[in-house]
């Protein structure tokens, strides 16, 4: 006895360096990297997923924190792998001398001894569970944690690590694998097998075991039920309830859009893009729909923005995103560039209104003309005479805006794009008349942009995708009355068959040789852009903007909204008034040419126009004369076919088709001449 302080002593001092050599032996613990590669994920305006990235081994990893994970997820889980994990210091000895005792009872390992915290040990260093070398690394490792980290930092990194099957890693991998959602709010039967798949990920697949998976998970229920965590009847219900046969798809949404931000930023983990989830999805499931009926190598494209924000809503590059097929699907078409066809004609005419040059009831001749070699026609070939310029808009006439590019200049009209935020792009580098046509390149997303300025009363802002920017330009392209006059224009075109007149402003378009065809439109809120064509750049016969692109517009629209928002009043600068009660140099377009143009009250065969194609009968055709002193004469091919006639509308007869030129004289020797050609 007399020895025993001298033992305790001794016995305290060599608890004392134990306790100190334990200490350093933690202390100098080499950590792994905490900071591992997680999968790069794009998320909607709301922080919806949209599309996510493997990290370079080939894994989805997706951490989450915990405030974003079911709460009885993380009950279930500490209650069955590591019950005292929020008191222990990152090993648990009563765990450990419970797994030593069993297995002296029974004769082999039963349970583990392994925390949580052990177990992030292991994952991070991917080592094995077997080697006692390995377990002891593991416990070295797991004290340094709990001196290095919070709880809820190590339980964070189980989140980010634990092993699901496959290439699944993370507790967020895993419920949108298995589940296909977030694991903010998960079922007991989801929860429990979420918690048993780490202990054998491959093994317990609910997708290739099933039978494991269900006993797996049946056992973490019944601890569940021990613990408190959950009810009789909740485990009831949970064991019923089959576990997942097939793995889902990752989401896939806005893959060009997601490919585009990721490559600006590779650096980012997370990227947040102003699309709405949902818009995106319906947009493009109508895509696949748009094609319907169409040949195999066309796609479709689809642009929608919030014309206030700037702000893209959708974006549907193609209508699948696959290299595999023939409708180069892989390609973006929303930034292609193309021929907007007929689509550039508002912008012409807004700017023709802010030179004073028209107004929309403004008259102009839609008459065959000639620039040089450039001889422009209607796309039906057709000719229609004096009409208001809002008429001409509205019916897509290709002589009245080339007249007016012709004042405005190509130069000017060029640069009113670049205004709006557009590049465009002119083959040869020299832009003609025929820009107004569509002789220029643009792509889907920069003729988004350009009419967003006619509902933001003719102010230009860049169209912007990803949340948090502000957008840059602001400038003002048109006037705030031009910009009216061409939304009150545009909203008063008819509408393509079978789609309700609902006041949606919009344009359709089709490129030289059938090649793009468009409808870009907007209402008081949205503006939205629909491109059909072959990414290749080869014609589509047949194929019309009216025909084809529109009715798709009028859907998109549907989609975005039930009802249309209504476009603004006219600003009080507005000049409403008829053609009548405009000043006079407003009435009637005059170009540049106008003092070698006959003088109004001149003699006019006002039809049929010069360069006419005419069907029907073609034993006779109408003609009306305008001006001229009566009687009048008419030669039909240079012979006389009427005589001495006191009527200004009268039936010419004439022999077979073809070519036809009718002259009118009148009693002072005045005359005037067509051609036109009958089928």
């Amino acid at each position: 006895m007399r020895f025993a302080p001298f033992v305790l002593v001794a016995a305290l001092l060599l608890a004392a360096a134990v306790r100190d050599g334990v200490d350093r032996w933690v202390a100098h613990t080499e950590l792994p990297d905490l900071l591992v590669d997680t999968s790069v994920q794009v998320v909607d305006r709301d922080g919806n997923l949209l599309r996510a990235y493997t990290v370079d081994d080939g894994l989805w990893r997706m951490g989450s924190g915990l405030d974003a994970v079911d709460s009885g997820y993380i009950d279930m889980l500490v209650a069955y792998e590591d019950q005292r994990f929020w008191s222990h210091a990152g090993v648990d000895p009563w765990a450990v001398l419970r797994a030593l005792g069993q297995a002296v009872w029974n004769g082999e390992v039963v349970s583990g001894g392994s925390t949580l915290t052990m177990q992030v040990a292991r994952l991070l260093e991917d080592s094995g569970t077997g080697a006692w070398q390995g377990k002891l690394r593991q416990v070295r490792v797991a004290l340094a944690l709990e001196r290095t980290l919070s709880k809820e930092e190590i339980l964070t990194l189980y989140l980010a690590h634990a092993p699901f099957g496959g290439n699944l890693e993370g507790i967020r991998a895993a419920t949108l694998a298995w589940f296909g959602k977030e694991p903010r709010r998960l079922t007991p039967a989801q929860a429990a097998l979420l918690v048993a798949l780490p202990q054998s990920p491959n093994g317990r697949r609910p997708d290739r075991h099933p039978k494991a998976a269900t006993e797996a998970r049946e056992r973490v229920l019944q601890r569940a039920v021990v613990a408190g965590v959950l009810t009789e009847e909740a485990v009831s219900a949970a064991l019923v309830t089959p576990v997942p046969n097939q793995r889902r798809a990752f989401p896939s949404l806005a893959p060009h859009m997601a490919d585009r931000v990721v490559a600006e930023r590779p650096e980012a983990i997370v990227h947040q893009v102003t699309l709405s989830r949902d818009l995106q999805i319906s947009l493009e499931q109508l895509a696949v729909k748009a094609l319907s009926g169409l040949e195999d190598r066309v796609s479709v494209a689809m642009v929608v923005a919030d014309h206030h924000s700037g702000e893209v809503l959708a974006s549907v590059g193609s209508a699948g995103f696959s290299g595999g097929d023939h409708r180069q699907g892989f390609v973006d078409m929303t930034q292609a560039k193309r021929s907007p066809g007929s689509t550039l004609k508002p912008l012409v005419y807004g700017l023709s209104f802010d030179q004073g040059l028209a107004h929309p009831e403004t008259l102009i001749t839609d008459a065959p003309v000639r620039f040089g070699a450039y001889a422009p026609q209607n796309f039906d070939g057709r000719f229609r005479g004096e009409l208001r310029v809002r008429e001409a808009l509205a019916q897509s006439l290709n002589l009245p805006v080339v007249l007016l590019t012709d004042e405005i200049g190509p130069a000017n009209l060029m640069a009113a794009m670049r205004k709006a935020g557009a590049a465009p792009e002119v083959p040869g580098g020299v832009a003609g008349l025929a820009v107004a046509l569509g002789g220029v390149g643009l792509s889907l997303e920069e003729l988004v942009q350009l009419y967003a300025v006619i509902p933001q009363g003719g102010m230009a802002q860049d169209l912007r995708w990803r949340s948090g920017e502000e957008t840059s330009l602001k400038q003002r392209v048109m006037s705030r009355s031009a910009a009216w006059h061409l939304g009150d224009i545009l909203s008063g075109i008819a509408p393509p068959k079978g789609a309700s007149r609902n006041g949606l402003a919009y344009k359709t378009g089709t490129s030289y040789g059938y090649r793009d065809t468009w409808a870009i439109g907007f209402d008081g809120q949205h503006v939205a852009g629909v491109w059909i064509g072959r990414p290749d750049g080869t014609p589509v016969p047949g194929a019309f903007g009216a025909e084809v692109a529109a009715p798709v517009l009028f859907e998109v629209f549907q989609r975005i909204a039930p009802d249309l928002t209504p476009l603004g009043p006219p600003p009080p600068e507005t000049l409403i008034v008829s053609t009548g009660q405009l000043p006079e140099p407003l009435r009637k377009f005059r170009g540049r040419n106008a003092l070698f143009e006959k003088p109004e009250d001149a003699l006019t065969v006002a039809f049929p126009p010069d360069g006419a194609t005419l069907e029907g009968n073609n034993s006779e055709v109408i003609l009306k004369v305008k001006n001229g002193a009566l009687p009048f004469t008419v030669l039909a091919n240079g012979a006389p076919v009427v005589q001495q006639s006191r009527m200004r509308e009268m039936m010419v007869p004439l022999v077979g088709n073809g070519s036809a030129t009718v002259t009118v004289i009148d009693a002072k020797g005045a005359s005037d001449r067509v051609t036109f050609w009958v089928d």
